[in-house]
């Protein structure tokens, strides 16, 4: 690759003019004091004088700075070049050894972030497959179980047959929902999912999705209840199935890890004149603060034993904020330990249309 050289003279001219000022004033000085001549002759001597030293210190010193200190230089860039910086390879050399020094630190530092990132990218990598794998592996062994048992010669006990084939069933329904879920992930961060924008009542909506989840929150006698003060319809523009699947997912986690006896709260707060905030609120055990900033992580489970016996693919959380992110809103969470946990995040409102006069 061929590099683009380009030379300062800023050294060469600052050390010659000092040398040169220097030299003629210490020469003028010493023929002034021995010979006693205070003329004009003595004036044009320095004047030449110094000029001379000027030039001739100049190109010695550019010279010797090329050869030596250039060549150097030179040397440092390409050895950079061999790690593929190509934010030096693509900058004209400067013998500046100032300019190198801050491009060098500048480099080493993008490098330090960039071996950091990757550190972080592996780390969540192995956790990934980590739990991916428990994930499919523990629906995988129960069906294989029960069909195993049932080949070894359970299958013609006509009850146990029954069970064990409902039991399988339920291991791969849970092995279905693990990989959709996957793949909707997949989609979502590719960017392949096309949202169907719309303008419907969010109030509707939420009110479906509590009919939807009603035997579900009567199983922990968790009482479902939504703060529709403004009683006037509340319309809203995005996605609708998608929306649907955000408050479906966040109340099903309240009620999943919600206290028996409890109480999940739904809000829609007129935020600013163009958003609305939805929120979802419980009285349930609470997240600590230090697991709040993974938790919309794929897989990333508060208490993993515990959360693994209630169920899920351990993708809710990721895809809910995959699919905020879609509709370029934003998603928070607030939560206390012993005192509950609210998820909120933003939707659009519909653009109002001026009456024409």
């Amino acid at each position: 690759m061929k590099i683009n050289f380009k030379k300062t003279y800023k050294f060469a001219i600052k050390s010659s003019f000092y040398i040169s000022l220097f030299s003629t004033g210490f020469v003028v000085l010493l023929v002034a004091l021995l010979f006693s001549a205070f003329d004009s002759r003595l004036l044009w001597f320095g004047v030449i004088f110094s000029v001379i030293l000027f030039v001739f210190s100049f190109l010695v010193i550019q010279y010797r700075v090329e050869r030596f200190i250039y060549r150097r230089v030179k040397k440092i860039y390409d050895d950079v070049s061999l790690l593929e910086a190509s934010t030096l390879i693509n900058q004209p050399i400067t013998t500046d050894m100032e300019t190198l020094s801050r491009e060098i630190k500048k480099f080493a530092t993008d490098k330090k972030l960039e071996i950091e990132l990757l550190q972080v990218r592996e780390e969540y990598r192995r956790d990934f497959l980590g739990n991916v794998s428990h994930e499919l592996k523990t629906p995988l062994f129960t069906v294989q179980g029960y069909i195993s048992t049932l080949l070894d010669g359970a299958m013609e006990d006509k009850l146990i047959r029954k069970k064990y084939l409902k039991r399988a069933e339920k291991g791969v329904e849970r092995l279905i929902y693990i990989v959709e879920d996957l793949d909707m992930i997949t989609k979502l961060e590719a960017g392949d999912l096309n949202l169907e924008y719309s303008e419907f009542d969010i109030y509707e909506l939420i009110q479906n999705v509590f009919d939807l989840l009603e035997m579900k929150a009567e199983k922990k006698n968790i009482t479902l209840t939504f703060d529709n003060s403004t009683a006037l319809p509340n319309y809203v523009r995005g996605d609708r199935d998608r929306i649907q699947q955000v408050i479906e997912n966040l109340i099903v986690n309240s009620i999943k890890y919600g206290k028996e006896n409890g109480t999940t709260e739904v809000s829609v707060v007129n935020l600013t004149k163009k958003k609305v905030l939805v929120r979802i609120s419980d009285d349930g055990g609470g997240i600590a603060k230090q697991h709040l900033p993974r938790l919309f992580e794929r897989f990333y489970r508060v208490n993993k034993s515990g959360s693994r016996e209630e169920g899920g693919s351990g993708l809710g959380l990721a895809i809910v904020k995959h699919i905020i992110e879609a509709h370029k809103e934003k998603i928070y969470v607030e939560s206390e330990v012993g005192v509950g946990s609210e998820f909120s995040f933003t939707l659009e409102k519909p653009v109002v249309k001026k009456k024409s006069a």
